[in-house]
């Protein structure tokens, strides 16, 4: 009974959501490629623990660690960017944090992806794991393209001030330029 009362005048909120893409800090484009980064890297890394033997192992069990870090923590900074998530953990600086995660992992994977090629035992899953590995760089790259080109460079100077207590920075004010304590006739 009671929703037929009500039923015709409420209205879902549209920021209830909980997904919240476009937002300030992921557009759909960028949330699309962090899709993909976690695809990527996680076929790289099913790729790479399904090589039952290896020669020399240590580059095996470095790509291993680079794709699983890499498929974990992007998928972790996916879900707190796209919802409401990212607001509870307390960090205020997240263009920062996700341009020098996005390059560290692009880097790694990079350096990961070359030395595996260079030591493996040249069986069709390594060279797959190693081609996936390539794949999710250039996606991290891609990713840290359309940042610099959508958000900037998020270290320069000069940009926006930075927040302070929540709000705004204050501006440099001129000192004053009227005394305090003036006799009510003006005179000094």
């Amino acid at each position: 009974m009671a929703t037929t009362v009500y039923a015709s005048t409420t209205a879902p909120n549209p920021k209830s959501s909980c997904f919240i893409v476009p937002s300030d800090n992921l557009c759909k484009v960028r949330c699309g490629i962090k899709v993909i980064e976690v695809l990527l890297s996680f076929v790289a890394f099913i790729l790479e623990e399904v090589v039952h033997s290896c020669i020399s192992c240590t580059a095996l069990y470095f790509f291993e660690f680079v794709s699983c870090t890499a498929f974990l923590f992007t998928l972790l900074l996916l879900v707190l960017l796209s919802t409401t998530l990212h607001t509870r953990v307390g960090i205020t600086c997240w263009p920062k944090l996700d341009f020098l995660y996005t390059a560290g992992i692009a880097l790694l994977f990079f350096i990961a992806s070359i030395v595996f090629a260079s030591d493996n035992g040249d069986t069709t899953m390594e060279r797959s794991a190693v081609a996936f590995g390539f794949m999710a760089t250039a996606a991290f790259v891609a990713d840290l393209v359309l940042f610099v080109k959508s958000c900037g460079f998020p270290f320069k100077k000069g940009g926006k001030p930075e927040s302070s207590n929540g709000g705004p920075a204050a501006m440099e004010a001129p000192p004053e330029e009227e005394k305090l304590n003036m006799p009510a006739n003006g005179a000094e």
